[in-house]
């Protein structure tokens, strides 16, 4: 195993034989010794790039743009900026961390559909022309202050099923999109797509199958508008470890035919996703220091016997 370090991480190349868990091991051993004990975490970088192969495997229409909001490692960004992926940013930080190695702006969507007016002159400045949004307002907002700017309309999702609700705040429905379609046309705004997100943890893939039938539907708005949409994003919410019951390939199973029923290969649409813990949930491995176990002795309620409770504090989560 060859190390290397530089001022924000240790690197090692494992030969054959050696895991990220032996790795792991090795550096426990090496802390138990020490008196800095804090938390630590591995990342296997070789598990992003199989992420990767199998991305395409299983979605070749679609592009990944990785949701930097879930994990900003710069080893993971330069990782995934050298295998070809394009980013999602949702704020100027992350638009700088992007860029600063060398990331060209076409390969960046700034997807947040409620931004800072000084965050939108900062991605007008800066190249960055793709952006999100399902409102008036920040359809006003980007109108007048990035003239440039290439709009995609988010739109509102079922995701009753998924871990994390979006829908709640944002997207809108398919009645609000014509009205802001309208009023795109009158700002002389550029429409170029639309975007949807299932929500975090998606549990139904039917959920993929809806949406993208109703961005279909507002495609056909744009187009009766006389907007040339060629931009579908579908989002993220797909899972990123085998310990949960629905599988990636059981979601892209179902996200491929409603793909090429709605948006066939000869359309000229080209095809993005948001993928962020899908990338990044199994190629980490948090190690953190137990710091104190108390042994707690209390009665039970109608009983003479006796139990312990263990209680844990771990801190310094990283």
């Amino acid at each position: 195993m060859n190390t290397f370090s530089n001022e924000e991480f240790d690197f090692s190349f494992l030969e054959e034989g050696f895991t990220a868990r032996d790795v792991l091991e090795q550096k426990i051993n090496e802390v138990s010794l020490s008196d800095d004990k804090d938390a630590f975490y591995v990342a296997d970088l070789g598990d992003i790039v199989k992420k990767h192969v199998r991305w395409f495997k299983a979605l070749p229409r679609v592009t990944p743009f990785y949701a930097v909001k879930c994990n900003d490692s710069k080893a993971i960004v330069k990782t995934l900026a050298i295998l070809g992926a394009g980013f999602d940013c949702a704020s100027k930080t992350e638009i700088q961390l992007v860029q600063s190695i060398g990331v060209p702006p076409e390969k960046i969507i700034y997807a947040n559909p409620c931004k800072q007016v000084s965050q939108i002159k900062y991605a007008a400045s800066s190249g960055v022309e793709k952006m999100t949004f399902d409102s008036e307002v920040e359809l006003m907002k980007v109108a007048r202050n990035h003239p440039n700017a290439k709009l995609v309309l988010r739109i509102a999702t079922d995701d009753s099923k998924a871990v994390c609700r979006l829908s709640v705040k944002f997207g809108a429905t398919l009645k609000t999109s014509r009205t802001l379609l309208e009023r795109a046309k009158e700002l002389n705004v550029d429409i170029i797509g639309v975007s949807f997100h299932v929500g975090s943890g998606c549990t139904d893939p039917q959920t993929f199958v809806q949406a993208v039938s109703d961005a279909r539907y507002v495609f056909d708005m744009g187009a009766e508008l006389g907007f040339n949409m060629h931009l579908l994003d579908i989002g993220g919410g797909f899972p990123g470890s085998e310990d949960v019951k629905l599988k990636f390939e059981e979601v892209t199973s179902v996200i491929n035919p409603a793909l090429d029923k709605y948006f066939p290969a000869d359309s000229g649409v080209q095809i993005i996703a948001e993928p962020g813990r899908y990338y990044v949930a199994s190629a980490f491995t948090l190690a953190v220091n137990i710091i104190a176990k108390k042994v707690m002795v209390t009665e039970q309620t109608g009983s003479d016997g006796m139990y312990n409770q263990f209680c844990y504090n771990c801190t310094n989560f990283v």
